[in-house]
């Protein structure tokens, strides 16, 4: 169910309800007060999923503000040299 927003006529200050999309009223009483609030509108909470999609965004936001040190170039074949490749177009590379 999403989170409503509402604030008190009375100046209580800002408050959240949660109720069904169908059955949202356009005003509920104040817990403070028991006065009338009106609901407000307000931005939607994207953010705060909790699915495996909202995860992966999560990641690579972060990755871009706080990359993953690497220690060093990955370690070489047991033979020292570079993989052999059967691709016509890799010889006229320059060799390591």
């Amino acid at each position: 169910m999403p989170l409503y927003e509402f604030r008190c006529a009375a100046d209580c200050g800002r408050f959240e309800r949660s109720f069904p999309m169908a059955d949202v009223p356009r005003s509920v009483s104040c817990p403070g007060c028991e006065g009338d609030a009106t609901r407000l509108v307000s931005s939607p909470r994207l953010g705060h999923g909790s699915s495996s999609a909202m995860t992966l965004l999560d990641a690579t936001k972060r990755s871009a503000q706080e990359p993953a040190v690497v220690p060093g170039p990955p370690p070489r074949a047991a033979s020292g040299r570079s993989p052999v490749t059967n691709n016509p177009l890799h010889r006229r590379l320059p060799r390591p």
